[in-house]
């Protein structure tokens, strides 16, 4: 049985419990959304009262066509009995009365499942299709900081350790935290800048407000800013959610490149998440293996530096729901084409 889920403590009760989880499925996300000005849905399925997994989505209207979006979801009980096929099947059958309510030409689900066969077969069975482009990382680099300082920098990559202990040494580089809203807008002025160069389209300004200001206030969310000689270099925002911490955006200024501020404020933050009790640092998206010339080759060398492992995630899904579909399908794989990815 499907039922709305309006219970923030049920909720997040329930992926405390989950193993293949990120932030994206908290009910903040969900109220991030919502700030943003889209229509949001978290729904569960329940079996003998008893919550077997649960799903967030939302609708996306965009020039290129509306669309229902579910962002590393759905996410299922761990060690589940019910086969993954019959929970998804139950979620699309829900999904699909909502998309034709919406008039959504289609539903794309960026999953959260570990990429195996017999994962990618559920989708491919349901008849779901390869997404022209991806919207959330589907591999992600992950560490255990469940385990002392030492071992931790005696894990890194050589050069990266150094690097940290280097920064330390340096009196001219400083490193602070915020969890005030304002500073935000001192993070956007090098997070614009960065985009360009990191090719990436970045977020508006209205969009990291909001994102800061929905997980500030449960205490998830801290604003790290690395300073060269008083100047702003280096930037990110940190969510800290159940047993991890998240690197989702970051900034730093390209003329600082030598300077090593990135690599003590990342150290710094992974030890913030030490201090909360949490047990993994995520550094969000890298680059796949076989693509050597990926314009994130750069930054996943940096974020692997640190240590830690892959995760790959199925590829994003869509499910067709009318031939609206192909046009946003044209659109979007020009777009992947022009920024080389």
């Amino acid at each position: 049985m499907i039922k709305e889920i309006t219970s923030q403590t049920e909720w997040e009760e329930f992926l405390s419990g989950c193993e293949e989880k990120t932030f994206l499925h908290s009910w903040n996300w969900g109220e991030f959304l919502k700030a943003m000005g889209n229509k949001i849905w978290r729904f569960g399925i329940y079996e003998d009262n008893s919550l077997l997994a649960v799903c967030l989505a939302s609708v996306v209207r965009a020039k290129r066509g509306t669309f229902l979006l579910v962002e590393h979801g759905p996410v299922l009980k761990s060690k589940i009995q019910s086969p993954k096929s019959k929970i998804l099947k139950e979620f699309l059958e829900y999904l699909k009365e909502i998309g034709k309510k919406e008039k959504a030409g289609f539903i794309r689900v960026c999953p959260i499942w570990e990429r195996t066969e017999d994962n990618e077969k559920v989708f491919k069975e349901l008849g779901f299709r390869n997404a022209p482009i991806h919207v959330r990382p589907e591999v992600s680099w992950l560490l255990d900081i469940d385990k002392p300082e030492e071992e931790l920098l005696r894990d890194m990559r050589k050069t990266t350790r150094y690097l940290i202990r280097q920064a330390g040494d340096n009196a001219d580089i400083e490193i602070a935290k915020s969890n005030n809203q304002a500073d935000v807008g001192i993070f956007n002025e090098i997070y614009q800048a960065t985009g360009g160069r990191a090719n990436f389209v970045p977020f508006s300004f209205n969009y990291l407000k909001n994102e800061f200001q929905s997980f500030l206030n449960d205490g998830q969310a801290l604003l790290f800013f690395g300073r060269y000689k008083k100047k702003l270099t280096a930037g990110a925002m940190i969510i800290f959610w159940q047993d991890s911490a998240f690197y989702h955006q970051g900034a730093s200024l390209r003329e600082y490149a030598k300077v090593p501020v990135s690599y003590l404020l990342q150290w710094e933050a992974i030890k913030e998440a030490k201090a909360r009790g949490l047990k993994y640092y995520s550094f969000w998206g890298i680059a796949p293996d076989d693509s050597p010339g990926h314009p994130w080759r750069g930054l996943t060398l940096f974020k692997q530096g640190f240590g830690g492992g892959r995760r790959e995630y199925v590829r994003t899904q869509d499910y067709i729901i009318s031939l609206r579909y192909w046009l946003n399908y044209i659109v979007e794989r020009i777009r992947k084409t022009k920024r080389g990815f």
